[in-house]
């Protein structure tokens, strides 16, 4: 094949559908990572009535982390897509994220059964498999194009616009609950979903046995590592930042700043609108000037607005946290599900996330010591921002430009 030829089986008709049913996972997705921000201050005033915000904060911050050990779990979601197909891969996906919602508005009464139910959700949106079927299908010069359109669906902000009024009318637990109604219109959609002739190629290659885990392991590469270490530093790095801005932005504006519910919901509002303006604006630039120069322009514009809202306490650079975060979001998305060989990708994948979901565990301890040292948050978000300057470092090591080849050319030049 031919660098950027589309392969004849997969027409564009069908492309564009499995982009909007990617798309519309990855929404499910930026919900339920993104309406904490909105939810949090709820569940601490349930569960921490009478204590100091800080400590509330601090010890609410430090239960998540210890929960989050339960999203390392979401490498056999990676190997489960290997061995068994992209299709059913999805719809264990989705099940991961969509039963534990409805599960969290009528069984969590008590703090650690939500927790429970919410790192198993939690689990499910670590994975990033939806960006694997269209890097699977997608033509190489618009491959950063193709996906960064299902990041845009995903990041239209729904969850900005409706989930406030949701939790605001009916509590946050509904904030997540409402996701359930997305998980049985995504069962539908997939029915119509095929595995990408390249996994079908791959299992013919294997007489059709099933892929072991142990199997799939051995079968990493030393080139196959290292783009493991890579995209490991780089998503660890925004995990922990990003999850201390998804979880406490709200506190800090609410608790710390003094606005309202209101005012700060129309700021989130705001920052939600500007995630597919800039999901639109780096799917452009992932195919136009490359995959690193993306990485990092979005990791220096993170470092200068979270150092801006630690020193100013401006929404301006709340706003540019979010676009400029979703810049690199974008990058992993893409670079991830090109980067690795078709039998292994999505265990590669899996394997990066997985590390990466130390973050899940760091962040929110992280996150408690320095709401305990700075309750005027100001360090807080300092801090943050020099985490950012750590994915530079993984360009030390000369990734491949990717932009504009084919996954075939990708796999011979690593």
């Amino acid at each position: 094949m031919e660098s950027g030829e589309q392969s004849p089986k997969v027409s564009k008709n069908y492309l564009i559908f499995l982009v909007l049913v990617m798309g519309l996972v990855s929404s499910m997705d930026t919900w339920l990572s993104m309406i904490e921000i909105k939810a949090i201050p709820n569940i601490l005033d349930e569960w921490w009535p009478t204590a100091l915000d800080e400590v509330a904060r601090s010890e609410f911050a430090f239960l998540q982390g210890i929960f989050g050990l339960i999203v390392f779990g979401v490498f056999f979601i990676g190997w489960y897509a290997d061995a068994y197909g992209r299709r059913k891969g999805m719809m264990l996906l989705i099940l991961i994220m969509g039963a534990p919602t409805i599960m969290i508005v009528y069984l969590s009464a008590d703090l650690y059964v939500f927790l429970l139910f919410y790192s198993i959700m939690i689990m499910g949106t670590t994975s990033n498999l939806w960006e694997i079927p269209i890097s699977e299908e997608a033509p190489a010069k618009s491959r950063g194009m193709y996906g960064s359109a299902a990041f845009l669906i995903g990041v239209i902000p729904i969850w900005a616009i409706l989930g406030p009024t949701i939790i605001d009318s009916y509590g946050w637990r509904w904030g997540y609950g409402v996701m359930f109604l997305m998980m049985i219109v995504l069962f539908i959609l997939l029915y119509f979903i095929k595995d990408p002739q390249r996994w079908k190629d791959t299992e013919h290659a294997r007489d059709k046995k099933r892929l072991g885990v142990m199997e799939a392991l051995r079968k990493l590469r030393p080139e196959d590592r290292k783009y493991i270490v890579i995209a490991t530093i780089v998503y660890l790095t925004w995990t922990i930042a990003f999850k201390m801005a998804t979880t406490f932005g709200g506190e800090y504006f609410t608790s710390v700043q003094g606005l309202t519910d209101q005012e700060f919901n129309s700021i989130l509002t705001i920052a939600g609108l500007l995630l597919p303006v800039s999901a639109l604006i780096t799917g452009i630039m992932l195919d136009k000037i490359g995959r690193n120069l993306v990485l990092v322009l979005g990791s220096l514009g993170s470092v200068i607005c979270y150092i801006g809202l630690g020193m100013t306490g401006m929404p301006a650079f709340f706003w540019g946290m979010y676009v400029f975060m979703a810049m690199v979001l974008a990058w992993i998305y893409v670079y991830l599900a090109e980067i690795f060989p078709t039998e292994v990708r999505a265990t590669s994948v899996g394997v990066c996330v997985t590390g990466a979901r130390f973050g899940y565990v760091v962040g929110p301890i992280l996150s408690g010591v320095l709401l305990i040292l700075f309750a005027d948050m100001a360090g807080f978000w300092i801090i943050g921002g020099l985490l950012m300057l750590i994915p530079l470092v993984a360009l030390a090591a000369k990734p491949l430009e990717t932009r504009g080849k084919t996954l075939e050319e990708i796999e011979a030049e690593r």
